[in-house]
């Protein structure tokens, strides 16, 4: 057992009682959890770093739950965050021409 633990989803631990296991569980504090939520954000990106197909799309949906959570932690509205990816993708551009800079001349 971890004595730190880590953030998991709320369903984790019926899941875990479903399946005939005792999980310990406990409520992180109002700071812990900004920065239990911040780690796992890493945690998750890792891992959609380096998966491939259908895992790419479980760990991508993770890495959206975490910002959703971030969000309405921090009391932003989603749609907010939403137009702000829009506002820059139409001002600046997207990622999607794979464009590398090099700096300047």
């Amino acid at each position: 057992m971890d004595p730190d633990g880590k953030l998991v989803r709320d369903l984790v631990p019926d899941l875990i009682r479903a399946e005939g296991g005792d999980p310990v569980v406990r409520r992180a504090t109002p700071g812990e959890y900004r920065e239990r939520l911040i780690a796992k954000l890493v945690e998750e990106a890792v891992e959609a770093a380096g998966a491939v197909g259908d895992d790419l799309v479980e760990e991508l949906a993770d890495v959206l739950e975490v910002v959703h959570a971030i969000s309405a932690h921090h009391g932003v509205p989603f749609d907010r965050i939403e137009a702000a990816r829009v506002r820059k993708a139409v001002e600046r551009g997207g990622f999607a021409g794979g464009v590398v800079w090099l700096g300047n001349r």
